[in-house]
């Protein structure tokens, strides 16, 4: 197989560790070729290592609760970098406070997310959202 590349890690001034370091194994034990930033990462070093590795999609988290504002502009800053259709997810404590998770997936969707995590998302989940998204067989 074709070993897909995706870049991972958690957005902003966020400095939740546990959570990437699952994802940067559970991503790499089903296959894929992960480049990962760790913590408190910005829109832009995401985009230049998504270049850099010729990657096939960016996965990002957040945990405390301000990645609406962290991920805002970040599908228009990958379309004019060159990455326009770059596969791009959001996952975790997304947004402050208890808000219906359906309304949360629409406006991540709207900013341009092809798919969006709610908080305690197993990593299969992803794992194979990932797999249908770019075409990778069993």
């Amino acid at each position: 197989m074709d070993q897909k590349k995706i870049v991972i890690g958690v957005i902003g001034a966020d400095v939740h560790a546990v959570g990437n370091k699952i994802l940067y194994h559970a991503f790499t034990q089903a296959g894929f070729h992960v480049i990962n930033l760790g913590v408190m990462v910005s829109q832009e070093e995401y985009i230049s290592a998504a270049i850099e590795a010729d990657a096939d999609a960016i996965v990002v988290s957040s945990l405390y609760g301000h990645g609406e504002l962290d991920c805002r502009g970040m599908r228009e800053k990958c379309d004019e970098s060159g990455l326009k259709g770059i596969l791009l997810y959001v996952g975790g404590n997304i947004v402050v406070g208890k808000q219906p998770f359906e309304d949360v997936e629409k406006r991540f969707k709207a900013m341009g997310f092809d798919r969006v995590f709610g908080p305690g998302t197993p990593p299969e989940t992803t794992i194979d959202a990932l797999k249908e998204d770019l075409g990778v067989a069993e």
